[in-house]
């Protein structure tokens, strides 16, 4: 299909949504509400977070609001070889990090739980069926039950889980990706943004206590 032509469709698809209250984009739009549903059972108020990689909106978004933030953001910091104490947080969050881990993806997990407090909350999520993307590098995909392995050293997993279908890939290849989607429930967009299929997540996520 020409260029021209996914134009001609992206903009009809966005004159569509003028006017429309809208959320975030397609990848993101039922993990966040998924992860805002599973926040309302932890506690909301905690000592201490970290975020990790320009993340602490996931704690926002799932109402957990720590008194102390510590940021730790990339390339000062690396998710591998964290500078910090263990048993010191109430929570770590990273959105979209963990496939640009350089290195070992066991490690990086081993060290968010590391520094949890005992009781601790860690919220992880990644892309499993997703362009490669820099940021400044791609290495890794995972399924929720890579995710799972991950966390097997963790006492308990709360939540484990994935967004995404074949039809939302065709969308996401009109230049639609990154379009607010409506939160207008006859809408198109939202309706793929809204449905998933098991055997095609595009986005997986994983919630787990230490």
């Amino acid at each position: 299909m020409s260029e021209f032509i996914i134009e001609l469709r992206r903009r009809f698809w966005r004159a569509t949504m003028l006017g429309l209250p809208r959320g975030m984009h397609m990848t993101r739009y039922s993990m966040y509400r998924r992860l805002t549903e599973v926040g309302k059972q932890l506690r909301s108020q905690v000592a201490s977070g970290l975020s990790i990689s320009h993340s602490k909106h996931l704690m926002d978004m799932m109402g957990v609001k720590p008194a102390q933030i510590t940021e730790a953001n990339y390339p000062e910091y690396t998710i591998t070889s964290l500078p910090f104490e263990n048993d010191q947080f109430d929570i770590v969050t990273s959105d979209q990090v963990f496939e640009h881990v350089e290195g070992d993806p066991f490690t990086a997990m081993e060290e968010s739980r590391r520094v949890l407090k005992p009781g601790g909350i860690a919220v992880h999520t990644t892309v499993f069926a997703f362009p490669v993307h820099g940021s400044p590098s791609d290495f890794w995909r995972y399924t929720p039950d890579a995710l799972r392995l991950l966390c097997r050293k963790f006492s308990n997993v709360i939540e484990c889980g994935g967004w995404g279908s074949f039809e939302a890939l065709q969308w996401m290849r009109r230049g639609l990706h990154f379009d607010p989607v409506p939160h207008a429930t006859w809408h198109p967009l939202h309706k793929v943004a809204t449905r998933t299929d098991p055997e095609w997540p595009i986005v997986t996520w994983i919630v787990a206590q230490k």
